[in-house]
């Protein structure tokens, strides 16, 4: 059997993003009127589509950090919230494109939206988002805005090519994965903090502050959910354990144990994960093979590096209600079951 590496219990107050909820909640609750809203077309697919991932229960944790950053920064306007909501879609067209590139059948307990209306409307309803993403941010009409998150899209799009070169790659080194991760995820969770500043007319070294937590924390985040699927719970993951493995994703923990093992076990991730050759108990093998290499707990010491670099980063910022969300953020991040 393959040995489970316990992660944070859901009891655990350092795994809870109450306060950041708390924080935001009126706000959210005006970005999430706004996505439904702009999720609508004359053309029945479209909203159909896009409401099937929309109201899939994610943590729509990147556009709350747009409205905490916002808050953070004393923004008193209501263009966070258009802004928060654009990058909410930006975020809901990557999951589309990445499903498709992958092919995913399940999204976060659901079976994927490719599965149900085909790849070729899954992207062109990303397609759409991302349009609508555009057209809100040009309603705020702020160029700083604008120009952070249009970067942020060529930024995440780079982040995808990239991740199609090293797919089933078991040669793929360890800066190689962190400049995918760094593209595809972090690129956004940046992009998300730091507009807050933007459109708060704060100085540079505050807006570089909030970029620098976004991106270590988006950091932190996806190494998580490296670690996660090989030792997390299916009733709290809302997917499948070792879906990873099964689709023959390159991970980080899978980057370290390919590394550290020994030839037989080389030849065991070429086969499995390479050449997609699995068998019944290779997800217990592997799992067995990252115990042994210590592949997850440094995975997730990893991700607490990154954390540690995120809290820095708010430094500059005084105490108040919106930091100490902020910084609990980073524990949920790192410390989450799910």
């Amino acid at each position: 059997m393959g040995v489970v590496v316990k992660l944070a219990s859901a009891r655990d107050p350092g795994a809870s993003l109450a306060p950041l909820l708390a924080l935001v909640e009126e706000d959210m609750a005006h970005v999430n009127r706004i996505i439904l809203d702009r999720a609508r077309s004359n053309v029945e697919l479209i909203p159909e589509l896009a409401k099937h991932l929309i109201q899939s229960g994610g943590k729509r944790l990147r556009p709350m950090l747009t409205v905490a950053a916002a808050k953070l920064c004393g923004y008193a306007g209501d263009a966070h919230v258009r802004l928060a909501a654009s990058v909410e879609f930006m975020h809901t067209a990557t999951l589309l494109h990445d499903d498709v590139v992958d092919e995913s059948d399940l999204r976060r307990g659901r079976t994927t939206a490719r599965l149900l209306w085909g790849n070729e409307a899954s992207v062109l309803v990303g397609d759409f988002l991302l349009g609508q993403a555009f057209k809100m941010m040009v309603d705020v009409g702020s160029l700083g805005a604008l120009r952070i998150l249009s970067d942020a899209a060529a930024i995440i799009a780079e982040g995808e090519v990239m991740q199609l070169i090293t797919a089933k790659n078991t040669e793929t080194t360890e800066d190689d994965y962190l400049a995918v991760i760094d593209a595809k995820t972090a690129a956004l969770f940046a992009a998300a903090a730091e507009v807050g500043a933007v459109i708060a007319g704060r100085s540079k070294s505050e807006a570089a502050g909030l970029r620098s937590y976004g991106r270590n924390l988006g950091l932190a985040f996806q190494l998580v959910d490296d670690a996660l699927d090989y030792s997390g719970e299916q009733s709290t993951l809302g997917k499948s354990v070792g879906d990873d493995f099964r689709e023959g994703k390159i991970t980080l923990p899978v980057v370290l144990c390919y590394r550290r093992g020994n030839s037989s076990e080389r030849a065991f991730w070429k086969r499995t994960l390479q050449d997609g050759k699995i068998e019944e108990d290779d997800l217990d093998q592997a799992m067995t093979l990252m115990a042994q290499h210590h592949a997850l707990s440094d995975t997730l010491e990893r991700a607490r590096h990154y954390g540690a670099i995120a809290r820095d980063a708010l430094a500059i910022f005084p105490e108040c209600e919106a930091k100490a969300a902020l910084l609990q953020a980073i524990e949920f991040s790192v410390e989450r079951p799910f």
